[in-house]
């Protein structure tokens, strides 16, 4: 397991390995996040918010809810709004810089959807 965390630790999150890619989208809300995004099954995901600290962000087309600590500030993950999630993506900046520095990056265009 490797383990995550926001900027002041409010946040933890947890996955169970390294993805293969990791996701930069050019869409207008992941680019002003500057997320590294890597995909999990939800399944495969622990998010720790002892506090709560976490505050949800609904993107305009309603497709995403994207979380970001109310301390901090730092984007930790998102998740489909509306349907079965087969997939949820966490910001990988949220890990050791060793985690996820080498993984190959993947340009996603979102902006043109």
């Amino acid at each position: 397991m490797i383990e995550g965390h926001c900027h002041c630790r409010s946040v933890r999150i947890t996955v169970p390995v390294r993805p293969e890619t990791l996701g930069d989208c050019n869409c207008s809300l992941c680019s002003r996040l500057g997320a590294l995004w890597g995909y999990y099954d939800p399944s495969e995901v622990t998010v720790s918010d002892e506090d709560k600290r976490l505050v949800g962000y609904v993107q305009g087309g309603k497709t995403l809810t994207a979380f970001h600590c109310s301390i901090c500030g730092c984007t930790t993950h998102w998740s489909p709004i509306g349907r079965e999630a087969a997939r949820m993506g966490v910001n990988l900046r949220m890990f050791d810089r060793s985690v996820w520095e080498d993984i190959p990056h993947r340009l996603i265009d979102g902006a043109t959807w």
